[in-house]
């Protein structure tokens, strides 16, 4: 297939890893770096040996760019993501889609408007871990899946990133942080959230940064930390989800554990693309269950490569925008439902994305 041409806005940290995958998936060219500070642009551009550097305006008006990857922080998602759109351009963004609800039916609406693709990450779930497990269920090899809990809990990000703060205004906190990855994965093994209820609370009112450069400022705490979701599944699962940034000396929960009617899997760390899969049968003992799809390592950019295929050859791209929405209601239903103290239905609804090609047909 012919590559699809693709911009960059945003070069920050988390730009890094996509300016270097996205260099060698033979799906994609890599051909700009665009910021608000052009001279990041400049920096991500010679770094990579890239023709452009460039500003947001001018990337926007390339006609050669078909996909944006929108790395922007997240207040920015949508805005980008609409301008974008409005140039004829498929968009890629880093999660949380977008920040509310309405920007998100505002993003979806304008794509299906404009004939356009909207993806978004994260897309760890096509990773070789969760691939493989969501292989081992549909072999049944726990039988009917009944239950699953995920379990994301720390300390918080005071202790450790040099800008902390956006962790604890709206839109941070554990949910919206790494809710995303769990939620996702979730979908992806068991499809559709179909109600969710919680109880949430801001545990500590206000932080004190102890990393570097901000150490001893203090941080007034918007948004909830400590968040505990149920979700009911279409297809009848009861799921939940914990998260939390007051543990302050850790955890030994499993990241994600599924039980069936014949068996318990534990799944690996959402945030990564590989990890330990652990089986256990009813009457058996634990077993480590090889790979069986591939992607083990930091591969971020295959959603990307992923969309660029289903241009080209067509046909739905995994890492969808109502996926992405979907979990982004959830998200939001949780919070609301402990506000209000009842269940949220959810409004949106969302396919299971297509599993990945297994090892024996996967290029590497």
């Amino acid at each position: 297939m012919k590559p699809v041409k693709v911009g960059i806005i945003g070069c920050g940290n988390i730009s890094h890893i996509y300016f270097t995958n996205l260099k060698t998936y033979p799906e994609i060219d890599l051909v700009a770096a665009a910021d608000i500070d052009i001279e990041r642009a400049k920096a991500r551009a010679a770094e990579f040996d890239l023709e452009k550097a460039y500003t947001v305006e001018q990337l926007l008006a390339d006609p050669e760019i078909e996909i944006v990857v929108n790395l922007t922080i997240p207040k920015a998602h949508a805005s980008v993501c609409l301008q974008a759109l409005e140039a004829g351009k498929h968009v890629y963004v880093e999660k949380p889609i977008v920040v509310t609800r309405e920007e998100g039916k505002q993003v979806l609406e304008l794509a299906a408007a404009k004939g356009l693709r909207v993806a978004s990450a994260p897309e760890t779930f096509l990773g070789g871990g969760i691939q493989t497990c969501r292989k081992l269920i549909d072999d049944g090899a726990i039988g009917t899946p009944v239950s699953a809990t995920g379990f994301m809990i720390g300390g918080g990000h005071e202790s450790w990133h040099p800008d902390p703060e956006f962790y604890y205004q709206i839109g941070g906190g554990p949910m919206f942080d790494m809710g995303p990855y769990y939620l996702t994965a979730f979908v992806t093994l068991f499809g559709p959230i179909k109600r969710v209820t919680g109880s949430a609370r801001i545990s500590y009112p206000e932080r004190t940064i102890t990393s570097e450069k901000k150490r001893g400022q203090k941080i007034v705490v918007e948004t909830p930390t400590n968040i505990t979701g149920v979700l009911d599944f279409e297809n009848g699962l009861i799921g939940t989800l914990i998260t939390s940034f007051d543990a302050k000396a850790g955890t030994t929960l499993p990241n994600i554990e599924v039980h069936g009617s014949e068996g318990t899997l534990l799944v690996p760390d959402p945030n990564n693309f590989g990890g330990k899969i652990k089986l256990r049968r009813a009457g058996g003992d634990w077993e480590e269950i090889e790979m069986t799809h591939g992607y083990t390592n930091n591969n971020r950019g295959i959603g990307v490569a992923d969309m660029a295929r289903a241009i080209r050859e067509g046909g739905q791209h995994r890492a969808n925008g109502e996926m992405a929405y979907h979990v982004l209601e959830a998200m939001h239903g949780i919070h609301d439902a402990s506000r209000d103290g009842k269940h949220y239905v959810m409004e949106s609804t969302c396919s299971r994305p297509e599993p990945m090609p297994a090892l024996e047909t996967q290029s590497k």
